[in-house]
């Protein structure tokens, strides 16, 4: 059976003759601790950001879905942008645009 000291840090063990008694430093326990509160900021983290990925997961949208539901708007007609052009490129422009 082992018996903490916190005030000394010491550990006390019943050896086979006597009591084992280990020790450590205040340096150590404090860097102990500072390790122990970056596992647990690590976790708590790692948590948060895997229910992030789950609501975004649910509301992205599908990008292989295609929703091909433009229409043109009414009052406008396509120009073509060069008429010596080989390629028929167009432009669409609106027909209720007043002359200014």
């Amino acid at each position: 059976m082992a018996i903490p000291n916190y005030t000394n840090l010491n550990l006390k063990i019943p050896g086979p003759s006597r009591i084992i008694t280990i020790g450590t430093s205040f340096q150590r326990a404090y860097e102990c601790e500072v390790e122990c509160c970056d596992h647990a900021a690590a976790i708590v983290a790692f948590e948060e950001l895997t229910t992030i990925k789950k609501e975004v997961a649910k509301e992205a949208p599908n990008p292989k879905k295609s929703t091909r539901s433009f229409e043109p708007a009414e009052g406008s007609k396509e120009v073509l942008i060069d008429p010596d052009s080989p390629d028929d490129k167009v432009v669409r422009i609106g027909t209720m645009l007043s002359s200014k």
